[in-house]
């Protein structure tokens, strides 16, 4: 099988595709043909910094999600043929990921995808609309009073968010760093700039996702109501660890932080989330789709942040 291959730093332009044994079906794993994959920002920084950490499995297959179809199910509940999706669970980090042909899976962290998405929509959901979904519903428990501040809006997870919580029926507000995707946050029912300074610029802020991360989270803390909750999901911002927090004195009295780790996904929780697509009408943002044998541009988008939207790599 074709399939990419990392055993070092790798940036963009070194990313190609190597031949590979198909690997060899054990209990309680299930092998997936893989049908599409969509592309995340933390695989970028695997391919850039991680890889040289002592707990990355080497050489590795990068890639922590996919859609594809049951090849063998080995030991596990599965039929061959199922439609499934795959994610998380040291998916490309611990053992092999999706960045191949064929990728052998712990049946544990594969799902039964019963929809009638195509491919390329299919891979743009697993892992994306579940850390939106239980970054939503799970930590800020948000619901159609709330008003929803998204902080880094303009990337897929930030695109997943606004669709979820429009559909819920809250008010939203939207913000990117950039003047010129402001555009592209018309879902939304405000849509600003973020200079890295919104206190003070808006209010009734009840709950609020923050995407940029600890680079921002004092200043997002800061937009929230007495009362509000901020989810702190993602590491847009680069800056992975708030040194120095002190949670007395940089929590605001009667506002609460959590966070959200999307790495136990259900099948419960994946049976609601496709569910709510397809009753809602939600199609996922594809910001752009690439072929197997172009995964070295993939990631060349991916890391020059020019996608709008979730890039999605199908099997040529």
């Amino acid at each position: 099988m074709k399939a990419v291959v990392l055993s070092g730093v790798t940036p963009a332009e070194a990313v190609r595709l190597s031949e590979m044994p198909v690997p060899a079906v054990k209990p309680g794993w299930v092998l997936v043909k893989v049908k599409a994959f969509g592309l995340n920002h933390s695989e970028q920084i695997l391919r850039l910094s991680e890889i040289e950490a002592s707990y990355i499995k080497k050489p590795i297959i990068p890639g922590i999600e996919c859609a594809g179809e049951i090849l063998d199910p080995s030991d596990s509940a599965f039929s061959k043929g199922q439609k499934v999706v795959a994610l998380m669970g040291g998916m490309g980090r611990s053992f092999d990921g999706s960045y191949a042909e064929y990728a052998l899976l712990p049946a544990h962290h594969v799902f039964l995808a019963q929809t009638d998405l195509p491919w390329d929509a299919l891979a743009a959901v697993p892992e994306t609309y579940f850390t939106a979904w239980g970054s939503l519903f799970e930590g800020l428990r948000l619901g159609p009073e709330d008003t929803l501040l998204i902080r880094g809006a303009t990337c897929a997870l930030g695109y997943a968010a606004l669709a979820l919580a429009r559909a819920v029926g809250c008010r939203v507000i939207a913000a990117t760093h950039r003047e010129s995707k402001l555009p592209l946050l018309s879902q939304a029912d405000e849509a600003v700039l973020d200079t890295g300074l919104l206190t003070g610029r808006m209010s009734g802020v009840t709950k609020a996702l923050e995407l940029v991360g600890p680079k921002t989270l004092p200043d997002t803390l800061r937009c929230v109501s007495p009362g509000g909750i901020v989810c702190d999901t993602g590491i847009l911002g680069g800056v992975y660890t708030w040194n120095g927090f002190d949670p007395i004195k940089d929590i605001p009295n009667g506002v609460y932080l959590t966070g959200f780790y999307s790495n136990a996904p259900t099948q419960r929780v994946m049976d609601e989330i496709f569910d709510f697509i397809m009753r809602r009408g939600i199609a996922p943002q594809i910001g752009a789709r690439y072929r197997f044998s172009q995964i070295r541009e993939a990631c060349l988008a991916l890391d020059s942040h020019a996608v709008n939207g979730k890039i999605v790599v199908t099997m040529d």
